[in-house]
């Protein structure tokens, strides 16, 4: 099973960075993990809607530039379906056995995700309805990718 992380910009905290550094290795023994940053578009704060268009458009050409054909994508999105742990578990699980063995999990900037990106995605997935920052959030999706692989696996995981 291989399971990648796409974000949109580089990480700068260093609790955020030390705190995936630990889940990506606990994770190293059982799956092929991987996070591909891209570059965020550099943009001033107030933004026309068409403006922040644009915005999600080039960062999505960077996203769709990392995703191989053969990757199953979900998107990280509000509008997304509300898994439990248990429910993203069952969910790798079945595609690793029998769907893609390339999962891609996708977190947009600041802005959100463009549409080609959307279109590209087999699946949209929400945390819940709080909007959380997305270098924030990279962290919460290792943890579960994390619990998921735990659970598949039938192993307790220290709380």
């Amino acid at each position: 099973m291989h399971i990648q992380i796409i974000g949109v910009g580089k990480l700068k905290e260093k609790y955020l960075v030390q705190g995936i550094a630990e889940y990506s290795k606990r994770l190293t023994p059982y799956i092929k993990f991987q996070i591909t940053e891209v570059n965020d578009e550099k943009a001033p704060d107030t933004l026309s809607d068409a403006e922040v268009k644009i915005v999600k458009d080039k960062e999505g050409e960077r996203i769709l530039a990392q995703i191989k054909p053969d990757a199953h994508v979900v998107v990280l999105t509000l509008d997304g379906k509300l898994w439990s742990s248990e429910e993203m578990a069952a969910e790798i699980d079945r595609l690793g056995t029998y769907g893609s063995s390339h999962v891609v999990f996708v977190i947009g900037g600041s802005h959100g995700i463009g549409d080609e990106v959307l279109k590209r995605a087999q699946q949209r997935l929400c945390f819940g309805r709080m909007t959380l920052p997305h270098q924030l959030m990279r962290l919460v999706l290792v943890e579960q990718v994390y619990r998921a692989v735990k659970i598949n696996r039938g192993e307790p995981y220290h709380k």
